[in-house]
């Protein structure tokens, strides 16, 4: 199957796969240019040495050595170069079985180099010669810093401070003392710095480029940046080197290991894959499935008070994720502190996605809420429920009550609450570098079955934060072949959902791209025209301060769009923590103040800063909206005597890969 990657009119065809940097001339010269420094760098620390082969690195590790190493260790070192080669020969043949399967289904999923032909494509962009002329100032500015580096190897002299000798440039990836104790390796970290640095205010300072270009093109120089980060590699990172001599390869072995079970599966691996079992120490709160489609399944919890608040709160998770991410340990969990709270709580389990799934548009998730609405209502004889719609399906659920609102049923929905949802995408951040024309094709041509696999997704979100979802393991997992780490935030973040692809790119397109949404009528969904300023449901809007997938100035958009009352809360962190974000953690902040302001700016300068967890403050919002009690009895527990349910919380969906 040829495989071709299209962005802004260049197209890289399967051939040139095999060279993750061909047809990237603009930039050959700057690593060129930057091999060439480093190898100069490493000649002058090691007279004689080559870089990164030769007998002067041989002498610069042998410097590394634990004192004592003698020829006997040598077996121990053949021993785990075979086990390597052994390791690596079994995966080929693996490889080669799959190759042939996977051409055939259309499956070739995207590894990092082939990220980094996404970028590279970006970059054909560049105005003709800028590279060159930009590199040629990178290069007359090393020999400045030589004078620099000199000075700093010569030491601090006895009058000077050590912050008066101390390296220019600061990254955490290089805050192991190893990276300063070398003179080669403290220039070269610091050398890729400052060219790091030059190129990304390069990017920023040119001419004769649109505003949506300049900032895909700064995302692409940035995530070629951090791609080539000398820590990344074993011969240039000396914090990997000691590694490797303290435990005579045995830290290559054990990395070996993980990047072929992560080659297997296609997915980069983030935590311990063994420490969780859904039910168990994950999405535990007690519960029973009791309403089924084939879109989602319906979990209602069990109450844990005598008595409940009358109208029961339903929840719509993104599908793009597993809903239990609002239902993680028992500590962290937002569903289990709403039941305590005496809330009767419903969630959506949304189905991931496969090929019976191939015509799913926007207008079946729609339809799906409605019907989530409706089952409950009649369930629990109620007229109306709470609403709270996270991420993208606070964006559906928007559409949803405009829907209702024209078709005269609004009082279905006695409040709606959004979590970290956009309406307006015209300010929606770093997504919007994945979208274009280009970007939209090659979603399609990755989707020939009618779904969109889930780990694409999990790679672009990935690709967002490249530097500490990506690389920062590649380094402790692959290169220091450490253990993972049992984290239940990371085993959510990597258990993936796919996602139907007439439905995805139809939202890219029409959302993300033309911000149609917010455009009276210019969508329609189930049949009816949907214009949200149509919408006066009572609404909560919480936005995260650090939220880099939807921004809190996006998310500030929602208020010039609805009409009816509405309250909006900015909370500490990000697109995840800043929503869990449990009261017994302590952490974090969030700010309330004039939700009728003109702007974000605007509500930042009247808001007043409170320490802790928002879950409490929204509470008494929605107590506010009715806080009419009732027991806790008949089908308020689910499961009961004459209540036919499905099958125990959290349901099948959840579960199925």
């Amino acid at each position: 199957m040829s495989f071709a990657i299209k962005g802004y009119g260049h197209t890289m065809a399967k051939d040139d796969s095999s060279n993750p940097f061909a047809g990237a001339e603009p930039l050959r010269a700057f690593f060129d240019m930057q091999g060439e420094a480093m190898r100069e760098m490493f000649g002058q620390a090691m007279p004689g040495a080559a870089m990164p082969s030769g007998e002067g690195m041989a002498a610069g590790l042998k410097a590394m050595m634990p004192e004592g190493l003698d020829a006997s260790d040598l077996g121990e070192w053949a021993k785990a170069s075979a086990e390597l080669q052994q390791m690596w020969l079994e995966f080929a043949g693996h490889q080669a079985k799959n190759a042939a399967r996977q051409a055939t289904e259309g499956r070739n999923l995207l590894d990092p180099a082939q990220w980094l032909l996404i970028s590279q494509s970006m970059v054909q962009q560049l105005p003709g010669g800028a590279f060159d002329a930009q590199a040629k100032l990178a290069q007359d500015s090393l020999a400045l810093w030589k004078g620099v580096f000199e000075r700093f190897v010569g030491g601090a002299g006895a009058g000077e401070s050590e912050q008066e000798s101390a390296l220019p440039f600061k990254d955490r990836r290089f805050a192991d003392p190893a990276w300063r104790e070398h003179p080669a390796f403290a220039l070269l970290h610091q050398t890729y710095l400052m060219l790091a640095q030059y190129f990304r205010e390069s990017v920023k300072s040119m001419k004769g480029i649109d505003k949506e270009k300049r900032k895909q093109l700064e995302f692409a120089v940035s995530a070629l940046s951090e791609a080539m980060s000398p820590d990344n590699f074993l011969l240039t990172n000396p914090v990997v080197l000691k590694r490797t001599v303290e435990t005579k390869g045995q830290n290559l072995v054990r990395g070996m290991q993980h990047l072929i079970n992560d080659l297997k599966r296609g997915q980069l691996t983030h935590t311990d894959p063994d420490a969780f079992t859904l039910g168990e120490n994950l999405a535990a709160t007690p519960g029973k499935v009791v309403h089924e489609t084939p879109m989602y399944q319906l979990v209602q919890y069990s109450p844990s008070t005598k008595d409940v608040y009358e109208v029961p709160l339903v929840i719509f998770p993104p599908w793009i994720n597993r809903f239990y991410i609002l239902d993680l340990t028992p500590e962290k969990s937002f569903i289990k502190w709403a039941v305590d709270q005496g809330l009767t709580v419903f969630v959506v389990s949304w189905k991931s996605a496969d090929e019976t799934m191939a015509d799913v548009v926007w207008d079946d998730y729609i339809r799906s809420q409605i019907d989530a609405i409706d089952h409950v209502r009649e369930r629990l004889k109620v007229p109306h429920v709470h609403t709270i719609g996270y991420c993208v399906a606070g964006t559906t659920l928007a559409a949803t009550l405009a829907i209702l609102a024209r078709r005269n049923e609004a009082d279905k929905v006695k409040s709606a609450t959004f979590f970290t949802a956009q309406v307006d995408f015209e300010k929606s951040g770093e997504l919007k570098h994945f979208i274009d024309d280009g970007q939209l094709d090659m979603i399609a041509q990755l989707s020939p079955k009618g779904y969109l696999d889930g780990r694409y997704l999990a790679a672009t979100f990935n690709a967002l934060r490249g530097k500490d979802l990506i690389w920062n393991y590649v380094v402790n997992n692959y290169l220091l072949g450490e253990d993972y780490p049992a984290f239940d935030l990371l085993h959510w973040n990597g258990d993936v959902t796919n996602l139907p692809a007439k439905w995805h790119n139809d939202y890219l397109r029409d959302l993300y791209r033309d911000n149609k949404l917010v455009v009276p009528d210019a969508l329609s969904a189930d049949g009816t025209p949907i214009d949200l300023t149509k919408v006066r449901t009572p609404s909560f809007v919480q936005a995260g301060r650090e939220d880099h997938i939807a921004p809190a100035e996006s998310v500030w958009r929602i208020t010039e769009h609805f009409s009816g009352p509405l309250e909006f809360l900015l909370a500490g962190s990000g697109h995840i923590a800043g929503v869990v974000n449990p009261p017994t953690a302590n952490k974090y902040q969030y700010w309330v103040g004039d939700s009728a302001a003109p702007s974000l700016k605007a509500y930042v300068e009247s808001a007043e800063e409170h320490p802790g967890s928002w879950w409490p403050h929204w509470l008494e919002w929605l107590q506010r909206q009715d806080d009419k009690k009732v027991p806790a009895t008949s089908k308020r527990k689910p499961g009961g005597r004459g209540d036919k349910v499905i099958e125990d919380a959290p349901g099948r969906y959840v579960k199925t890969r």
